[in-house]
């Protein structure tokens, strides 16, 4: 039978709508199963999100870099994870503008997220290192990608610490709606169950993505751009649709701190994409064969993450239309970052 590469366009578009159906409709029940986990097991919502659900939407993602760089497309493989930080920071925006109450930054500030967004900035800052001594490599590996997984263990265990012993909470208003407590946190075949349904909800939004992926590629190849291209739009933005369906669900339920927590965590694990291409890719250090399409993708990250770190710490409450300034400016920062690409590379 044969691939999707060889598919008529009009097949492929219409295999990615329904597949993106198929993430949407069980991306809405994973959200709500593990809001309830949040609160039953008393994990949170920003943990929950942020470990939990960011890791498990990224599965596919981190197939889709693997599988590119053992073939040898270091391009594709890396814009795929930085292209997809800076989509699914933009995808903020647009839960920012599904959530019509007050800004999102300033509803949803926690000290878990902060600290999320600063060690996203980290990660994101040791791959600017890397990218400065390129050739640097040991047995085919850059010593920046132990370092960067390292990074991302430790701070989750921190992120753990941080929600169970807090050393400062943000300042509390009407805005800013709190987390149910359950008095009685159900144990036993209830949390199980819960667990079993996350597991299973998650393998499917994850298996769908990865279709997504490979449907991208030969979409994005119709319009005869780069690898670096395809990677850092088509396929960052296929395997971050599960993000986007899990930040609006949250938005709408209320949920959060499980919405901003699920992008940034997220955000945090696709930094390991790299990390694994670069173990996946046996032609050197792939630090030393990206092009400028992937280093643009890193710098737009930075800033992005940057512009929405400040969001969270000034906290505006009401902005143009009830839409953050940082989420206009996320807006302009991708959609021109888009724009400068597909002119210059």
């Amino acid at each position: 039978m044969p691939g999707p590469n060889e598919w008529p366009l009009l097949t492929i578009a219409f295999a990615f709508t329904a597949v993106s159906a198929v993430i949407a409709w069980f991306g809405v029940r994973m959200t709500k199963t593990a809001r309830d986990l949040a609160h039953d097991t008393g994990v949170g919502e920003a943990l929950m999100g942020a470990l939990f659900i960011g890791a498990s939407t990224s599965l596919s993602g981190i197939t889709t870099s693997i599988s590119a760089a053992y073939a040898g497309h270091a391009d594709l493989a890396v814009s795929n994870g930085l292209g997809g930080i800076a989509a699914q920071t933009c995808f903020l925006a647009i839960a920012d503008i599904a959530y019509r109450r007050a800004n999102l930054e300033h509803a949803a500030a926690s000290a878990e997220n902060l600290f999320m967004a600063a060690l996203l900035i980290t990660l994101l800052a040791i791959h600017t290192l890397a990218l400065s001594v390129p050739e640097l490599s040991m047995f085919g590996v850059h010593p920046a990608t132990p370092v960067v997984v390292a990074v991302y263990l430790f701070g989750a265990r921190l992120l753990a610490r941080t929600h169970e012993m807090p050393m400062w909470l943000p300042r509390r208003t009407s805005d800013t709606p709190a987390e149910p407590v359950n008095q009685h946190r159900r144990r036993g075949r209830h949390l199980a169950r819960l667990w079993l349904q996350f597991a299973s909800y998650s393998a499917v939004v994850a298996l769908s993505g990865w279709a997504l992926a490979q449907l991208a590629v030969p979409l994005g190849q119709e319009t005869g751009l780069s690898h670096g291209v395809v990677g850092g739009v088509f396929t960052a933005v296929s395997t971050s649709i599960p993000e986007l369906v899990v930040a609006i669900t949250a938005v709408r339920m209320g949920a959060l701190n499980l919405a901003v927590g699920d992008i940034i965590g997220g955000n945090a694990f696709d930094t390991l994409f790299v990390a694994a291409s670069d173990v996946a890719f046996r032609s050197g250090s792939i630090y030393a064969a990206v092009s400028l399409a992937e280093r643009f993708w890193l710098a737009n990250a930075l800033v992005m993450t940057g512009v929405l770190l400040l969001g969270l710490i000034h906290r505006e409450r009401h902005g143009p239309a009830n839409i953050g300034m940082e989420s206009v400016i996320l807006l302009v920062l991708y959609l021109g970052g888009i724009a400068v690409l597909a002119t210059v590379v």
